[in-house]
Protein backbone atom coordinates (compact mmCIF):
# COMPACT_ATOMS: atom_id res chain seq x y z
CA UNK A 1 0.00 0.00 0.00
CA UNK A 2 3.24 2.24 -0.13
CA UNK A 3 3.59 4.95 -3.41
CA UNK A 4 6.68 5.86 -3.72
CA UNK A 5 9.04 7.89 -6.48
CA UNK A 6 12.11 6.11 -7.31
CA UNK A 7 15.33 8.12 -6.76
CA UNK A 8 17.97 6.51 -8.96
CA UNK A 9 15.36 6.36 -11.81
CA UNK A 10 14.07 9.76 -11.86
CA UNK A 11 17.34 11.45 -11.18
CA UNK A 12 19.50 9.56 -14.02
CA UNK A 13 21.45 7.77 -11.67
CA UNK A 14 23.19 4.27 -12.98
CA UNK A 15 22.47 5.22 -16.37
CA UNK A 16 18.89 5.14 -16.01
CA UNK A 17 15.77 6.96 -17.28
CA UNK A 18 13.35 9.53 -16.02
CA UNK A 19 9.92 8.75 -14.74
CA UNK A 20 6.63 10.73 -14.31
CA UNK A 21 3.95 8.82 -12.44
CA UNK A 22 0.43 9.64 -13.97
CA UNK A 23 -2.92 9.28 -12.67
CA UNK A 24 -4.98 6.27 -14.20
CA UNK A 25 -7.45 8.20 -16.23
CA UNK A 26 -4.80 10.67 -17.54
CA UNK A 27 -2.79 7.45 -18.45
CA UNK A 28 -5.21 6.14 -20.13
CA UNK A 29 -6.01 8.85 -21.74
CA UNK A 30 -2.29 9.16 -23.46
CA UNK A 31 -1.85 5.39 -24.43
CA UNK A 32 -5.24 6.34 -26.29
CA UNK A 33 -3.80 9.15 -28.15
CA UNK A 34 -6.30 11.71 -26.49
CA UNK A 35 -3.58 13.44 -24.62
CA UNK A 36 -0.01 14.85 -25.17
CA UNK A 37 0.99 17.01 -22.54
CA UNK A 38 1.16 17.03 -18.53
CA UNK A 39 1.43 19.94 -16.48
CA UNK A 40 4.34 20.06 -13.55
CA UNK A 41 4.27 22.33 -10.58
CA UNK A 42 7.55 21.96 -8.44
CA UNK A 43 9.45 20.44 -11.29
CA UNK A 44 12.09 18.58 -9.47
CA UNK A 45 13.38 16.18 -12.64
CA UNK A 46 14.55 19.87 -14.20
CA UNK A 47 12.74 18.02 -17.27
CA UNK A 48 13.56 20.12 -20.86
CA UNK A 49 13.65 19.20 -24.46
CA UNK A 50 14.58 16.02 -25.92
CA UNK A 51 14.29 14.10 -22.54
CA UNK A 52 12.96 10.19 -22.81
CA UNK A 53 10.82 9.90 -19.70
CA UNK A 54 9.20 6.80 -18.56
CA UNK A 55 5.40 7.13 -17.81
CA UNK A 56 4.20 5.50 -15.30
CA UNK A 57 0.23 4.55 -14.94
CA UNK A 58 -0.79 4.68 -10.95
CA UNK A 59 -3.83 2.14 -11.88
CA UNK A 60 -4.37 1.69 -7.96
CA UNK A 61 -3.18 4.58 -6.17
CA UNK A 62 -2.51 3.12 -2.64
CA UNK A 63 -1.25 -0.50 -4.38
CA UNK A 64 2.45 0.16 -5.91
CA UNK A 65 2.18 -3.48 -7.06
CA UNK A 66 -0.09 -2.36 -9.35
CA UNK A 67 1.55 0.21 -10.98
CA UNK A 68 3.02 -0.17 -14.85
CA UNK A 69 5.42 1.30 -16.83
CA UNK A 70 3.14 1.77 -19.86
CA UNK A 71 5.79 3.47 -22.49
CA UNK A 72 8.35 6.66 -23.51
CA UNK A 73 7.63 9.77 -23.73
CA UNK A 74 9.84 12.69 -25.28
CA UNK A 75 10.02 15.88 -25.15
CA UNK A 76 8.98 18.55 -27.27
CA UNK A 77 8.41 21.76 -25.79
CA UNK A 78 8.30 23.03 -22.19
CA UNK A 79 6.56 26.15 -21.34
CA UNK A 80 6.89 27.85 -18.11
CA UNK A 81 3.55 30.34 -17.00
CA UNK A 82 2.29 30.87 -14.00
CA UNK A 83 -1.25 29.72 -13.77
CA UNK A 84 -2.79 33.25 -13.39
CA UNK A 85 -1.43 33.64 -17.31
CA UNK A 86 -2.82 30.24 -18.43
CA UNK A 87 -5.64 30.97 -21.40
CA UNK A 88 -8.78 29.39 -21.57
CA UNK A 89 -7.62 26.90 -24.29
CA UNK A 90 -5.11 25.76 -22.25
CA UNK A 91 -7.32 25.50 -19.24
CA UNK A 92 -10.21 23.65 -20.64
CA UNK A 93 -7.74 21.17 -22.07
CA UNK A 94 -8.10 19.78 -18.45
CA UNK A 95 -11.53 20.42 -18.06
CA UNK A 96 -10.96 22.94 -15.33
CA UNK A 97 -14.34 25.10 -15.15
CA UNK A 98 -12.72 27.97 -13.34
CA UNK A 99 -9.67 29.28 -12.00
CA UNK A 100 -10.20 28.59 -8.04
CA UNK A 101 -11.24 24.75 -9.41
CA UNK A 102 -7.58 24.77 -11.04
CA UNK A 103 -5.92 26.03 -8.24
CA UNK A 104 -7.88 23.89 -5.41
CA UNK A 105 -7.15 20.89 -7.71
CA UNK A 106 -3.74 21.71 -7.49
CA UNK A 107 -3.85 22.53 -3.93
CA UNK A 108 -4.66 18.76 -3.27
CA UNK A 109 -1.15 18.10 -4.58
CA UNK A 110 0.71 20.76 -3.65
CA UNK A 111 -0.18 22.10 -0.53
CA UNK A 112 -2.42 25.58 0.11
CA UNK A 113 0.42 28.27 -1.44
CA UNK A 114 -1.04 27.47 -5.08
CA UNK A 115 -2.64 30.48 -6.63
CA UNK A 116 -2.38 32.51 -9.55
CA UNK A 117 1.28 33.22 -9.31
CA UNK A 118 2.07 29.98 -9.31
CA UNK A 119 4.83 28.78 -11.73
CA UNK A 120 3.89 25.79 -13.51
CA UNK A 121 5.42 23.83 -16.46
CA UNK A 122 3.38 22.72 -19.54
CA UNK A 123 5.30 19.32 -21.13
CA UNK A 124 4.33 18.50 -24.83
CA UNK A 125 5.34 15.01 -25.76
CA UNK A 126 4.75 12.20 -28.30
CA UNK A 127 4.67 9.15 -26.87
CA UNK A 128 5.20 5.48 -27.77
CA UNK A 129 3.41 3.10 -25.61
CA UNK A 130 5.02 -0.54 -25.08
CA UNK A 131 3.41 -3.39 -26.45
CA UNK A 132 2.88 -4.65 -23.16
CA UNK A 133 3.23 -2.55 -19.66
CA UNK A 134 6.14 -3.32 -17.89
CA UNK A 135 6.06 -3.66 -13.94
CA UNK A 136 6.89 -0.73 -11.96
CA UNK A 137 10.00 -1.23 -9.48
CA UNK A 138 10.57 1.17 -7.05
CA UNK A 139 13.28 -0.27 -5.05
CA UNK A 140 16.24 1.39 -7.47
CA UNK A 141 16.60 4.08 -5.29
CA UNK A 142 18.00 1.94 -2.36
CA UNK A 143 20.95 1.20 -4.64
CA UNK A 144 22.24 5.03 -3.23
CA UNK A 145 23.68 5.67 0.00
CA UNK A 146 22.32 8.61 1.32
CA UNK A 147 24.49 10.03 4.87
CA UNK A 148 22.52 12.85 5.79
CA UNK A 149 18.47 13.51 4.83
CA UNK A 150 15.46 15.75 5.85
CA UNK A 151 12.82 13.67 6.31
CA UNK A 152 9.43 15.49 6.40
CA UNK A 153 6.24 13.98 7.10
CA UNK A 154 2.77 14.76 8.00
CA UNK A 155 -0.56 12.30 8.63
CA UNK A 156 -3.98 14.07 8.42
CA UNK A 157 -7.54 12.64 9.67
CA UNK A 158 -10.64 13.71 7.84
CA UNK A 159 -13.16 13.43 10.95
CA UNK A 160 -10.58 12.66 13.83
CA UNK A 161 -11.25 10.34 13.96
CA UNK A 162 -11.75 9.11 10.53
CA UNK A 163 -10.59 7.82 6.95
CA UNK A 164 -6.55 8.80 7.50
CA UNK A 165 -3.65 8.43 5.44
CA UNK A 166 0.36 9.48 6.37
CA UNK A 167 2.83 10.70 4.10
CA UNK A 168 6.82 11.57 4.02
CA UNK A 169 9.10 12.71 1.44
CA UNK A 170 12.99 12.49 2.25
CA UNK A 171 15.12 15.38 0.96
CA UNK A 172 19.20 15.22 0.27
CA UNK A 173 20.54 18.08 2.05
CA UNK A 174 20.98 20.05 -1.13
CA UNK A 175 16.67 19.77 -0.85
CA UNK A 176 16.61 17.56 -3.39
CA UNK A 177 13.76 14.76 -3.16
CA UNK A 178 15.01 11.25 -2.10
CA UNK A 179 11.69 9.15 -2.15
CA UNK A 180 8.51 9.75 -1.10
CA UNK A 181 6.00 7.80 0.18
CA UNK A 182 2.08 7.26 1.58
CA UNK A 183 -0.28 5.08 3.54
CA UNK A 184 -3.80 4.81 3.52
CA UNK A 185 -4.25 3.78 7.32
CA UNK A 186 -8.32 3.38 7.32
CA UNK A 187 -10.00 5.03 10.67
CA UNK A 188 -7.62 6.38 12.70
CA UNK A 189 -7.08 9.73 14.79
CA UNK A 190 -4.51 12.55 13.22
CA UNK A 191 -2.02 11.65 15.98
CA UNK A 192 -2.13 8.58 14.97
CA UNK A 193 -1.83 8.89 11.46
CA UNK A 194 1.38 11.89 12.39
CA UNK A 195 2.94 8.99 14.64
CA UNK A 196 2.64 6.66 11.81
CA UNK A 197 3.84 9.31 9.10
CA UNK A 198 7.45 9.51 11.22
CA UNK A 199 7.63 5.84 11.47
CA UNK A 200 7.40 4.93 8.25
CA UNK A 201 9.63 8.07 7.26
CA UNK A 202 12.00 6.82 9.76
CA UNK A 203 11.94 2.95 8.46
CA UNK A 204 12.84 4.46 4.67
CA UNK A 205 15.77 6.20 6.00
CA UNK A 206 17.22 3.19 7.75
CA UNK A 207 16.63 1.51 3.90
CA UNK A 208 18.74 4.38 2.47
CA UNK A 209 21.38 4.04 5.49
CA UNK A 210 21.58 7.34 6.17
CA UNK A 211 23.38 8.43 9.49
CA UNK A 212 22.09 11.31 10.07
CA UNK A 213 18.25 12.38 10.43
CA UNK A 214 16.89 15.70 10.37
CA UNK A 215 12.87 15.52 11.40
CA UNK A 216 10.31 18.19 10.82
CA UNK A 217 7.10 17.87 11.28
CA UNK A 218 3.87 20.66 11.75
CA UNK A 219 2.41 18.71 14.88
CA UNK A 220 4.31 20.70 17.88
CA UNK A 221 2.91 17.89 19.80
CA UNK A 222 4.56 15.41 18.39
CA UNK A 223 7.54 16.83 18.19
CA UNK A 224 7.49 17.99 21.88
CA UNK A 225 7.01 14.29 22.65
CA UNK A 226 9.80 12.94 20.61
CA UNK A 227 11.81 15.35 22.34
CA UNK A 228 10.59 14.23 25.52
CA UNK A 229 8.93 18.21 26.70
CA UNK A 230 5.64 16.37 26.76
CA UNK A 231 4.28 13.36 27.97
CA UNK A 232 2.45 11.06 25.78
CA UNK A 233 -0.57 10.79 28.02
CA UNK A 234 -2.41 8.75 25.17
CA UNK A 235 -2.05 5.29 26.06
CA UNK A 236 -2.90 4.25 22.44
CA UNK A 237 0.02 5.97 21.22
CA UNK A 238 2.82 4.91 23.81
CA UNK A 239 3.50 1.71 21.56
CA UNK A 240 4.43 3.73 18.30
CA UNK A 241 6.24 6.38 20.60
CA UNK A 242 8.30 3.53 22.11
CA UNK A 243 9.11 1.82 18.32
CA UNK A 244 9.98 5.49 16.80
CA UNK A 245 12.48 5.97 20.02
CA UNK A 246 13.63 2.78 19.27
CA UNK A 247 14.32 3.64 15.24
CA UNK A 248 16.10 6.44 16.54
CA UNK A 249 18.77 4.99 17.99
CA UNK A 250 19.33 3.42 14.36
CA UNK A 251 21.26 6.54 13.49
CA UNK A 252 24.00 8.30 14.88
CA UNK A 253 21.75 11.50 15.21
CA UNK A 254 18.31 12.42 14.93
CA UNK A 255 16.62 15.82 15.30
CA UNK A 256 13.42 17.32 15.63
CA UNK A 257 11.88 20.31 14.32
CA UNK A 258 8.66 21.85 14.35
CA UNK A 259 7.56 23.97 10.89
CA UNK A 260 4.29 25.55 9.78
CA UNK A 261 1.68 23.53 7.69
CA UNK A 262 3.08 25.60 4.52
CA UNK A 263 6.62 24.90 4.83
CA UNK A 264 5.72 20.77 4.90
CA UNK A 265 3.23 20.74 1.78
CA UNK A 266 4.91 18.12 -0.18
CA UNK A 267 4.02 15.78 2.68
CA UNK A 268 0.34 17.41 3.51
CA UNK A 269 -0.44 16.73 -0.69
CA UNK A 270 0.87 13.18 -0.41
CA UNK A 271 -1.59 13.03 2.44
CA UNK A 272 -4.58 14.36 0.66
CA UNK A 273 -3.64 12.34 -2.80
CA UNK A 274 -4.16 9.11 -0.65
CA UNK A 275 -7.44 10.32 0.64
CA UNK A 276 -8.75 12.03 -2.16
CA UNK A 277 -8.30 8.36 -4.28
CA UNK A 278 -9.72 6.51 -1.57
CA UNK A 279 -12.81 8.23 -1.00
CA UNK A 280 -12.84 9.03 -4.47
CA UNK A 281 -13.20 12.56 -3.80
Amino acid sequence: MLQDTTFAAEKGYNGKMKTLKLDHGLARLIVDGGKTTTWRVHDDKDLSVDDQVELVDKVDLALKSSWVIIGVATIDQVVSKRLGDLDELEKGDYGYVSDEDMYETFRRYYGKNIGPETAVKIIHFHFKAHKTPKRFQPEAHYAVKVEEVKLYADGGSRGNPGPSASGFVIFNMDDSVVTKAGLYLGVTTNNQAEYIALKIGLEEATKLQAETVHVYLDSLLVINQMKGIFKVKNRDLWPIHEAIKGLTTRFKRVTFTHVPRELNKQADAMVNEILDAELKV
